[in-house]
């Protein structure tokens, strides 16, 4: 049997190069090779940076679906469809809307893949594969190991993405992983995830030694992540993550993850406005000192901040964003991001906003009108000048000024780090309004969507946990 990973990109303009940060190695490709028995022959296809070879023989072809990527995916789908190769879909969007997507491939898998993966392809080698596969509970990730041999060559960011626990138990208004996981986390075992990094330290190549864990709250568990970090001691190396501003909280907790190798994380602080983090479900932020303290603290332990703020909510206001860029120089923030709020299907900010009938598109992630960066609802400022505004702070938080006013001591403590803070700064700056007004889905695909001609499952498509989300 042959098998074919495809990794699709968000959109693309003819004889335009993809934008470099986004290419980092696609994790869940690298999990669903890991979980496909051997003697199935497996090729992988990242379409961020290569032409997909349609025309080259697979019996089978899977695709992991973000909401960005949906209507790309579709594309992709309907050039296999047209040579009578089926196609199945998983990943975020599928779980979330399984419902639009079981019309664009012949299988669907909604929630996560450890319990289901090994049995579709068992039906599908029997022809007897399913519209649909639906995990009912939460799987055991402990023993999950990539396959990351599938990437070959490809010339990722030069860093290691990988899993120390999926998901996160805060119940965040906006979050689409909250909603796809029903507030829940679960973890890999500490002695798994050492023997994993031990293996990827004596890889070839550049990035070898510092790790992105791709965990969305990877202190969300304090106990647990403590443990985590003790295991990473020995081991020598350099990682960031994703967390949650109460980490802060815990100076035993930030003291150890220095000395697990720790450089920095990223933080969604979201908004400076107390009554937006109140409507957002993030009250959490305003505790015991706030983004100030927060920040302080970081700095007391010499670890980097990514800090992200959205906007869009009903109490921003121009100075909002003027607020928030000073706030980023003042503390000498490492990085930040200033983004629209953005309501994903299945989220309860969509439905909040659908039932409000504020959304300016039935399906923004297919509508034609819509291009990244556009915000997809109405807003008390006009959505246009949001939009207009996150660029400006972008471009004013990584301006000359700002990179140079921000080069503390505080914030980049050695030489190595002031050498990465000002690439990282600079390509930031460039990047500033790269994304915007990107297309979703490539611009060069020629013809109609071609959807499946199977009959719709008859049974509830989405998880329990997410029924009458």
């Amino acid at each position: 049997m042959r098998l074919t990973l495809i990794y699709p990109c968000m959109g693309r303009r003819p004889g335009k190069s993809y934008i470099r940060s986004l290419q980092m190695e696609p994790l869940p490709a690298a999990q669903i090779a890991g979980l496909t028995p051997r003697g199935i022959k497996v090729e992988f296809w990242d379409d961020r940076m290569e032409e997909i070879p349609y025309d080259s023989p697979t019996d089978l072809v899977a695709i992991t679906v973000e909401t960005y990527t949906a209507k790309r995916s579709y594309q992709i789908a309907t050039e296999y469809r047209r040579r009578g190769v089926p196609v199945v879909m998983g990943g975020f969007h599928p779980t979330l809307v399984p419902e639009e997507v079981v019309d664009w491939a012949e299988s669907v898998v909604v929630g996560e893949a450890e319990a289901l993966w090994p049995q579709v392809l068992a039906d599908f080698q029997k022809a007897q594969m399913k519209r649909l596969y639906r995990a009912q509970v939460r799987p055991d990730i402990t023993q999950t190991m990539p396959d990351r041999s599938i990437f070959g060559d490809k010339r990722y960011l030069p860093f290691k993405l990988i899993e120390a626990g999926r998901g996160c138990t805060m119940r965040c208004e906006f979050c689409a992983i909250q909603t796809g996981f029903g507030a829940t986390q679960t973890m890999r075992s500490p002695k798994v995830i050492a023997e994993e990094i031990a293996a990827l330290k004596e890889t070839k190549g550049k990035g070898k030694n510092l790790f992105f864990f791709v965990d969305d709250n990877i202190v969300a568990h304090l106990d647990k992540a403590k443990e985590l970090f003790e295991a990473l001691i020995p081991l020598k190396v350099r990682w960031v993550s994703q967390a949650t501003i109460n980490m802060t909280h815990d100076r035993e907790l930030l003291a150890l993850m220095k000395r697990s190798g720790c450089l920095g994380v990223l933080i969604g602080f979201e908004s400076l406005d107390d009554d937006n983090l109140k409507a957002m479900k993030k009250g959490f932020n305003t505790a015991r000192g706030g983004a100030a303290e927060a920040v302080r603290r970081l700095h007391e332990h010499e670890l980097l901040l990514y800090a992200t703020f959205v906007f869009g909510y009903d109490n921003d206001t121009l100075e909002s964003f003027r607020r928030t860029v000073q706030f980023g120089i003042d503390n000498k923030i490492f990085m930040m991001a200033f983004n629209h709020c953005t309501p994903f299907p299945g989220t309860a900010l969509y439905e909040r906003l659908e039932s409000e009938g504020r959304l300016l598109y039935d399906k923004w992630w297919l509508d034609a009108r819509y291009e990244y960066g556009q915000v997809p609802y109405r807003t008390k400022l006009p959505p246009e000048l949001i939009q207009q505004e996150c660029v400006k702070a972008r471009k004013l938080f990584y301006g000359p000024g700002s990179i140079l006013r921000r080069m503390g001591r505080t914030n980049t403590p050695t030489a190595e780090l002031l050498r990465m803070y000002l690439f990282i700064n600079v390509l930031l700056r460039k990047e500033a309004a790269q994304r915007e007004n990107y297309p979703l889905g490539d611009l060069g695909f020629r013809g109609e969507l071609l959807p499946t001609r199977l009959p719709r499952p008859q049974e509830p498509l989405r998880l329990q946990w997410m029924q009458g989300s």
